[in-house]
């Protein structure tokens, strides 16, 4: 997956929404419901990494492959910064999204989860 696959599948969840920060870099970040689960951080030579929850099982296993860090600041919240989305399979990337976003879920209200099952 390019970048720009991993965007539009970030938005396809329901109740995602993008927002922008410019400063002091360009930051795409998706929320459900004001819950963080995915982010680009973008710099001005358009290098960019990707970063997003994983289980806290998955943490130490997914750090310790090439192109794949701890996210800076979030680490100890299992947040990873993939910086070569060639280094992580199409399926198990996208499993891992949603694993993400899951988890922005459970942080919510039960009748916002509900509402947002069905």
């Amino acid at each position: 997956m390019n970048r720009e696959e991993v965007q539009n599948y970030c938005a396809t969840f329901t109740g995602v929404e993008l927002k922008q920060k410019t400063y002091p870099k360009l930051f795409h970040s998706y929320y459900l419901f004001g819950k963080k689960f995915a982010y680009f951080e973008i710099d001005d030579s358009d290098q960019w990494q990707f970063s997003i929850r994983v289980a806290e099982e998955r943490f130490l296993e997914l750090t310790d492959q090439p192109g794949i860090k701890p996210s800076k600041y979030l680490a100890r919240f299992h947040w990873i910064t993939i910086e070569q989305l060639e280094s992580v399979g199409e399926e198990y990337l996208e499993e891992l999204i949603l694993w993400s976003y899951q988890k922005a879920m459970t942080s919510l209200p039960k009748n916002l989860q509900q509402e947002i099952s069905q």
